[in-house]
């Protein structure tokens, strides 16, 4: 087996455990959440490879037919207190991302975070959280000194793991809302982009 196909395999499991160790509750809440701004508009906001999950997410919920942006653009409206603002970050630390939530938070938008650190600033300061473990900027460098020692390297640099955890996590909230809406692909394919 080449190289790329044991991390690719590696890559694999390791997404399976991260799904599976997310909260049902967090998740339901989630959703619910979503479900309920369903007149309203939704926010996107993460910066970086967290960012373009993000944007893919926004995607797909366009396709069902939220109303929905991504923060940074330059069509994005203004926030009301009936607004969801999404936020995914693993460290929740990025300042960015953090002044954006709450400068939401401060409108009375709701804050849902997807996070890998529930006391970071964004977990304190949303309003629900979706904790999903992964290797993020502030592991690394916790991490550094002993995989010098141990001479034992993670096969997903950086944030790889929490990033593609939360592409196949947000996807599969994606099915669930499309199941919960009773709405099929063939719908999502009306909305898909036709001027490419």
């Amino acid at each position: 087996m080449s190289f790329v196909k044991e991390v690719s395999t590696w890559i694999l499991a390791g997404i399976g455990g991260v799904i599976q160790s997310i909260d049902e509750a967090e998740i339901g809440r989630m959703i619910d959440v979503i479900m309920a701004v369903r007149d309203d508009k939704i926010l996107l906001l993460g910066t970086g490879r967290s960012g373009f999950v993000g944007r893919a997410f926004a995607l797909r919920l366009m396709h069902l037919g939220f109303s929905v942006y991504v923060s940074g653009e330059t069509i994005t409206p203004a926030l009301s207190n009936d607004d969801l603002v999404l936020v995914i970050s693993g460290s929740g630390t990025t300042t960015t991302v953090v002044a954006q939530a709450e400068v939401a938070k401060s409108v009375g938008s709701r804050v849902v975070a997807v996070t890998s650190h529930l006391d970071s600033p964004l977990g304190k300061l949303a309003d629900e959280v979706v904790l999903v473990k992964g290797r993020t900027k502030i592991d690394q460098i916790t991490d550094y000194e002993g995989r010098q020692i141990s001479g034992v390297y993670d096969n997903a640099p950086l944030g790889t793991m929490f990033e593609l955890s939360v592409m196949v996590f947000l996807d599969s909230v994606i099915a669930a809302l499309m199941q919960r809406l009773g709405i099929h692909e063939i719908d999502l394919r009306a909305r898909h982009a036709n001027a490419e």
